[in-house]
């Protein structure tokens, strides 16, 4: 008995020793090989997956970094400069320090301007309120104001004030997670910088918008008009701002009928 005891024991401790060696062999000769740099510009990365760089998470960037040379290094916005740095160290490449930028909403229909056509009372969410005639507003285009984008915010950049969301420039990484969340796509990326900016969205007929809200654009074209730097266009009944071309001379701001364009604050 004893014997058929020892026998069985030495035969599983056969198939545990050939299955382990079986294993490493199959990691050696089938694992996949990661390129250690890769792993040290991840460790760089905040992980907040945003696709901001265009890639789709931080792991995908970091991979494309450790591959490819002429990624650049200088796309993740939610790090800021000090991620940029340690990733160019690693890289040994010259630092390119990226533009700033910060998101906007688009919309300044606030409870004083807007005219609502309901009494919204369901689930607290942009995208529930949407799915129920298109919101309390009339205007269809604007803020649905229950804070999707702020709970998406990774730093509380992100408030509703008087009905409609605000972003604060000096809190945002421009991860543009806000952007991607809002179901009216109200929210745009923008430099961090003294330009001119839109409050609108709507691309009705002026008149339309202004039996809508008192604060939306009615497309007359003076802004594209008085432009000196020619930098705003009117395409659909709605202006928009070429930020390339955008001097921040305020001219637009000054001449706006409604007041539906602001110099950005940063």
């Amino acid at each position: 008995m004893t014997d058929v005891i020892i026998t069985a024991a030495l035969v599983v401790a056969g198939l545990g020793l050939a299955c382990s060696l079986l294993l490493v062999l199959a990691s050696h000769f089938m694992g996949v090989k990661t390129n250690p740099v890769e792993g040290e510009v991840r460790d760089c990365l905040p992980g907040a997956n945003c696709g901001a760089c265009g890639f789709s998470g931080c792991d995908a960037y970091a991979k494309a970094l450790a591959e490819n040379p002429e990624t650049p290094a200088n796309l993740c916005r939610p790090g800021g400069k000090a991620t940029v740095d340690a990733i160019c160290e690693i890289l040994g490449v010259e630092a390119e320090a990226a533009e700033p930028i910060t998101a906007f909403v688009h919309c300044g229909g606030d409870c004083n301007k807007q005219v609502y056509k309901e009494i919204y009372q369901g689930l607290n969410s942009c995208a529930a309120a949407k799915m129920l005639y298109g919101g309390k507003g009339s205007c269809l285009y604007g803020c649905l104001g229950c804070g999707d984008c702020a709970t998406v915010c990774t730093h509380d950049a992100i408030s509703i004030v008087n009905g409609v969301a605000k972003v604060d420039p000096e809190l945002c990484g421009g991860c543009g997670l806000c952007a991607a969340k809002c179901p009216n796509h109200l929210i745009s990326l923008v430099p961090k910088a003294e330009k001119a900016v839109i409050t609108c969205s709507n691309h009705e007929k002026g008149a339309v918008v202004r039996k809508e809200c008192q604060n939306g654009c009615i497309g007359c074209m003076k802004c594209q008009k008085n432009c000196p730097a020619e930098a705003i266009t009117v395409t659909n009944f709605l202006a928009s701002v070429d930020y390339e071309k955008c001097i921040g001379c305020g001219k637009c701001v000054e001449d706006c009928p409604v007041g539906c364009l602001e110099m950005l604050k940063a």
